[in-house]
């Protein structure tokens, strides 16, 4: 079956900047759009960005847009979370899913398979 692993998280200050990594294995026959969500403490879990197979296609929660990239080489099986210019706010657990749905990619409902997320905190 299909297993997600994200890598990158830790510590940092704000303004900093860090790269999510998320390896996808199991399956190497099925087109998956990927996408990440996080989830802060007394928060739900929350959209952040997902991206279509092909990587032609993403879709950034509007806060986020401008400062997290994200991006997928298929040849290593990889998805990445590049975040730039981090801010505490943006402290949370950091997870990244896989779907063969193409469609309502900002919804949880969509993914199939989930990571078991990295941790992201941003001091002040």
């Amino acid at each position: 079956q299909v297993q997600l692993v994200e890598s990158g998280g830790g510590s940092v200050q704000a303004g900093d900047s860090l790269r999510l990594s998320c390896v996808i294995s199991g399956d190497t026959f099925s087109y998956y759009s990927m996408g990440w969500f996080r989830q802060a403490p007394g928060k739900e879990r929350e959209f952040v960005v997902a991206i279509s197979w092909s990587g032609g296609r993403t879709s950034y929660a509007d806060s986020l847009k401008g400062r997290f990239t994200i991006s997928r080489d298929n040849t290593k099986n990889t998805m990445y979370l590049q975040m730039n210019s981090l801010k505490p706010e943006d402290t949370a657990v950091y997870s990244c899913a896989a779907t063969t749905k193409v469609r309502e990619l900002d919804k949880i409902y969509s993914y199939h398979y989930w990571g078991q997320g990295t941790q992201v905190t941003v001091s002040s």
